[in-house]
Formats: C-alpha cells, structure tokens, sequence
C-alpha cells in the first residue's frame, strides 16, 4: 500500500511538470499561474505546492530533468574516451549537446521556454542562480579541459585558457538560441562537428586569445591554412 501511494505521488509530480512544461512553452512563465497548471493536470494546488515550494521551484524541477540526463550522457562520453585527448572528448561532448538539441523535442522545448519565454522577476531569482550556476560549470569544464589540452600540446602554449573556455561556451549557448529562434536559418545538427572544429580553429590561430600577445603557435600536426580560392 505504501508503494502504492508513492508511486502514485511520482506519477501525480511527473503529471505535474509535464503539463507545466506544456503550459510556460504556449504561454510563457509570467504568463502562467500555478492555479492554470493544477487545473489543466487536473489536480489541487494543494497537490502542487505538496511537490513544489513555488514556480520557481518548479521551473528548477522542469528544467533539471532535461539538464540530468545530458549531465549524465556527457559523463559517458567523457568516461569513454582517455585523458590523453581532451581535445578529442570536448569536441565530442559539444557537438553531443548540439545535436541532442535538434533531435530531443523535450529538450528543445524546456530550452525555448529558458532562453525566450522566460523572464527573470525577483519572483525567479533561485531560477536566475541556477542557471548562472549551470553557466559557471561549463565553463569551468571547458577551461580544465583546455588547461589539459595545452599541457598535451595539442592547443598552443601562449592561449590564455580561462578567455578561450568564455568564448567557447559563449559559441555554444550562442549557436542553440540562435538556432531556437530561427531554426530553419542553419542546419545545426548536421553541421555540429564542423562549426565545433571552426572554434578550435579560433582558440589554435587568434592572436588576441594569446595571454603574452605572442605570435599563434602551430600544435604538433596543424598545417599552415590554405590559401583562400577566389
């Protein structure tokens, strides 16, 4: 009986969060009261706020849910690959993300609501922090991952790491809200990889991203670019 009634409270949060996600994505988050979200899953606000201490709360739950599972796909990959080419698993971790964003309707839809129907009131400042928390994170990756990769040779050894990891992450974030509101502007799933690679292309060649303002130095293996054909 007790499973019963625990099972039946999972099922009841799920209903819950599928029918929020629905209702911020037609809506908007300002837009959307937690009586119009009990009413279309048809439960009580008292239901609601039983799993929920606020909307705030909510939009967290909503949003971990699609964010957890990347987490835990992106630890695969890097698990899956040595320690010996972070080059190689951050190229795959990226272009991992940006597909899953094209081919994961739930994913799309809980990332549309975040980037562009969502409005940062003092109402979601824990939403604010949370989302300022998943940004730092990534970063903080994707420097480490760059710091392992000059120390391999594999990126020149003149590139300030922490100024690459923001242009990197900016890249990211910047291509799935570009992609979000105007999907049919590039093909981001099928061009994943290569814009990924045109990045490293930057962080191997740019000179403004070197700490000492040195000339770029060429990784063990890079070729002098080729002419451009006219």
């Amino acid at each position: 009986m007790v499973r019963r009634t625990k099972e039946e409270a999972l099922e009841t949060r799920h209903r819950i969060l599928d029918t929020a996600e629905l209702i911020f994505h037609e809506n908007g988050v300002s837009r959307t009261s937690l009586e119009q979200i009990a009413k279309a899953a048809g439960v009580t606000r008292g239901a609601i706020y039983w799993h929920f201490k606020n909307k705030a709360d909510l939009f967290t739950a909503m949003f971990d849910r699609i964010r957890l599972p990347m987490e835990t796909m992106v630890e695969k990959c890097r698990d899956n690959d040595p320690d010996s080419d972070p080059i190689g698993t951050l190229h795959k971790v990226v272009t991992l993300i940006l597909r899953e964003t094209v081919r994961n309707p739930q994913r799309r839809r809980v990332l549309e609501i975040l980037f562009n129907k969502c409005e940062y009131t003092d109402e979601m400042r824990s939403v604010i922090e949370r989302h300022q928390e998943a940004c730092a994170d990534g970063r903080t990756h994707i420097e480490r991952s760059l710091r392992s990769a000059i120390a391999l040779g594999q990126l020149p050894a003149g590139l300030d790491p922490r100024q690459a990891a923001v242009l990197m992450h900016a890249m990211i974030t910047g291509l799935i809200g570009d992609w979000l509101f105007m999907p049919q502007s590039f093909d981001m799933e099928t061009r994943a990889a290569d814009m990924v690679e045109s990045c490293f292309d930057m962080l191997r060649f740019s000179r403004a991203l070197r700490s000492s303002g040195s000339p770029p130095d060429r990784p063990p293996g890079c070729t002098s670019p080729a002419p451009a054909s006219h």
